[in-house]
């Protein structure tokens, strides 16, 4: 008798431990912790307030009120933000080029055959702005591209047609035009209208507006309005987009690009 009761006590002794054990060990079925992610109407309450329910002039106005505060870079540390907001999401060692699409070495910056530079997708010569601090460094425009593809566009205007070169990518271009490829459609458009509203002739740099022409040479304008509503229209922001958008908000220029956040504000103001 005295040992069976012995080897109930240690029996319950023993269950005892095992519940305490699993009480206080942590759960392994628990829900995790759920990443918060930042959306564009995350801002309409507050960088985006003194806009939000305008159109028209009046939308353009302070939208560009808004934008108009942002650090600006010089043009030399433009490589070093590239780096960081074109990533490759699939290989943090490269930077994806914007008209080829094409993946490629962070370290192959520069201005030689098989580099990537820095491309004004709203060309320096469409403003005489070049690459002082100001339009010239402003990387919500500034994207990477192949040495010789950043030559093919040239200061060309932005239209539907033409004819693929090397390395486009799906890119195409003729003689006073160039279309980019169908994934970054919306992308150059919304850079573009960006453009228009954040440069307004008002602190030293020339009046930037977009209108309905292919052979805008040197003047302060690009085209064409109705070609890049529709790509605005048809290629909607995409993650790259987004997080690219963030990036230059976070790290670098602190303002962000209105029509990623909203690309309906363009039919809103054009």
């Amino acid at each position: 008798m005295l040992a069976i009761r012995t080897r109930r006590r240690k029996a319950v002794a023993l269950a005892t431990a095992a519940v305490l054990a699993a009480l206080a060990a942590p759960s392994l079925t628990a829900t995790p912790a759920t990443a918060t992610t930042t959306t564009a109407s995350d801002y309409d309450s507050t960088y985006y307030k003194d806009a939000i329910g305008k159109t028209g002039d009046s939308l353009k106005s302070s939208l560009h009120t808004i934008i108009s505060d942002q650090t600006k870079l010089s043009y030399s540390a433009v490589w070093d933000a590239l780096k960081v907001t074109d990533q490759d999401p699939a290989d943090s060692g490269n930077v994806v080029l914007l008209y080829s699409g094409i993946s490629r070495s962070k370290s192959l910056n520069g201005g030689d055959t098989g580099d990537w530079n820095r491309e004004h997708v709203w060309a320096k010569s469409h403003g005489d702005f070049g690459t002082s601090t100001g339009p010239g460094t402003d990387i919500h425009h500034l994207r990477p591209e192949d040495v010789r593809v950043n030559g093919v566009r040239g200061n060309k205007d932005f239209d539907n047609g033409g004819s693929g070169f090397t390395d486009s990518g799906g890119s195409l271009t003729d003689s006073d035009s160039f279309e980019p490829r169908d994934a970054v459609k919306g992308d150059v458009a919304r850079m573009i209208f960006y453009m228009a509203v954040r440069y307004e002739g008002g602190d030293g740099w020339a009046d930037l507006e977009v209108n309905g022409s292919v052979d805008n040479g040197s003047s302060p304008y690009i085209g064409k309005l109705d070609v890049l509503k529709q790509w605005n229209d048809e290629d909607p922001p995409d993650a790259f987009e987004e997080r690219r958008n963030q990036v230059i908000y976070d790290s670098y220029q602190h303002n962000r690009n209105p029509f990623v956040d909203h690309p309906e504000w363009v039919e809103a103001i054009w």
